[in-house]
This record gives C-alpha cells, sequence and structure tokens, in this order.
C-alpha cells in the first residue's frame, strides 16, 4: 500500500520527494514502479524533515518501526498511520509529539481507483488534512470520519470489501465452468460482468436497488437466481455475519496493538 500511495503521488506530483524506509530496500524497491523517483533507504535519515510520514507496516512490526521515528525529527510532524488495528491511544504513547492522522485505504489504491477513509487527532491542522487528501487522493477517493471508532467498521465495508468482490468473481466462474463453460471463458465472463456492473454502480446517482430491479424480469433468469439470493440464510445475513466478523477482529487487533 506504500509503493500504491508513492506511485500515486509521483502521478500527480512528478517532482514530490519521497523517501522510503524498510530494512530490506531491494524488496522495497520491487514492489515501487521501474525507474520511480523514490529514496529508499534501510533507515530513517536523521536529518530528513517530511511534510508527511506515512506509517505503513503490519501491526507485529510497529515496535520494531515506532522507535526510530520517534527518535527523529520526522516523529514530530504529521504522521498518516494506515496500520490496521492501531488506534492513536497506542500511536501516541511512542510518538508524543506527533499529529496523528488514522487512514484506512483499500486496495484498488493499486490502480487508481481507492477509498480512503481518515480521522484527525485535535491536533492536526486544516493543513494537516490538506495533505493527507492530497496525497490519499492521488489514488482514489477520500472520506473524513467523525469518530475514530468508525475505522473498524471502515475497515469491514471497504478496506476489506475487495476481497468479498474477488470470492464473488471467483465463485462464478466456478459455478459457470460446472455448468458446462471452458473454465478460462466463465473466468472472463465472470470477470467482465463485475467490471461492468460496478462501471454502471460509479455513474452519479446510480442506486443498487433500481439497477438490480433493471435487470431482474418478473419469473425470469435473474429472478431465478435472486430468488435463492433471498431464501433461507440469505444473501444479506451472509454478507453481514462475514462483515461482522472483519469488524470484530479489526476491534481485537486494536486491542493487542500496543
Amino acid at each position: 500500500m506504500g509503493a500504491a500511495l508513492a506511485a500515486g503521488l509521483l502521478v500527480r506530483k512528478p517532482a514530490a520527494r519521497i523517501v522510503a524506509v524498510d530494512p530490506d530496500p531491494g524488496r522495497a524497491r520491487a514492489l515501487l514502479p521501474r525507474g520511480a523517483a523514490v529514496d529508499v533507504r534501510d533507515r530513517l535519515p536523521e536529518a530528513v524533515r517530511p511534510a508527511l510520514v506515512v506509517l505503513a507496516v503490519k501491526p507485529q512490526a510497529l515496535p520494531v518501526a515506532l522507535p526510530p521515528l520517534a527518535a527523529s525529527a520526522a516523529g514530530r510532524g504529521l504522521v498518516a498511520s494506515i496500520v490496521a488495528g492501531a488506534r492513536v491511544e497506542a500511536l501516541r504513547r511512542h510518538l508524543p509529539e506527533a499529529r496523528i492522522v488514522r487512514t484506512m485505504p483499500n486496495t484498488p489504491a493499486l490502480v487508481g481507483a481507492g477509498v480512503t477513509a481518515l480521522w484527525a487527532e485535535a491536533s492536526v491542522t486544516a493543513e494537516d488534512r490538506q495533505r493527507c487528501d492530497a496525497l490519499f487522493g492521488a489514488v482514489g477517493t477520500t472520506h473524513w470520519l467523525p469518530a475514530e471508532a468508525m475505522i473498524d467498521a471502515v475497515t469491514a465495508v471497504s478496506g476489506s470489501g475487495p476481497a468479498y468482490v474477488f470470492a464473488v468473481v471467483e465463485a462464478m466462474a466456478r459455478a459457470g465452468a460446472a455448468l458446462g463453460l471452458p473454465a478460462p471463458l466463465a473466468d472472463v465472463l465472470a470477470r467482465a460482468t463485475v467490471a461492468g456492473a460496478s462501471a454502471m454502480l460509479a455513474v452519479p446517482g446510480a442506486d443498487p436497488a433500481q439497477l438490480k430491479a433493471a435487470v431482474r424480469s418478473p419469473a425470469g433468469t435473474t429472478d431465478a437466481a435472486l430468488r435463492v439470493f433471498e431464501e433461507g440464510e440469505t444473501l444479506q445475513d451472509l454478507l453481514s455475519r462475514a462483515m461482522e466478523a472483519a469488524h470484530r477482529r479489526s476491534i481485537e487487533l486494536g486491542e493487542t496493538v500496543a
């Protein structure tokens, strides 16, 4: 995700100076687009005073990543965390002088179609918010939240959400093959169908319920399929249970990150 943000920002602002810090510089460079103007280091340069630090590590890596950041000038400025479950309270213990923004982007940022929810603590300024909008807006859209607790719900909807869509495409392709289509063709049809439906949803004012109704003719094929989703354990029930599990896990992660 850090590489996606760097690539997106360079498209919008080619002259931007980006320093990436990773204990494995070779791995970091491999994640970046070929030729990307990013200065990759294995440690944080002491003299660097960035306008914005993006904390993009796994939760379990925080005990290693935070002390060097806290000891540097960078740790006393604006820090945007994309670490799942890491609440501001936990980050504040290590970064007492930082202005912290929590964010939850998602993987479509890799193709410039991401959506990022953000929450800012009181010390974050209007200029800080603009900087965050400029960065995360380079890879999609941004939405500011009124409460930090909403990050857990966002995680369940848009953070984990792309995987739900990918799972639907997998299931459609397998079901199509089971009905007699060549597996490669079933896969192409499933992918194109979801991509096309997504494009229709992107039209301003598009209503999912109305779009669904437009495809569904009474007693037709779509009606027969949707009735399966609406009977017994419905599609709504299944999605609700899945998203509740993601929401619960996000809260659990927040309780374990110190």
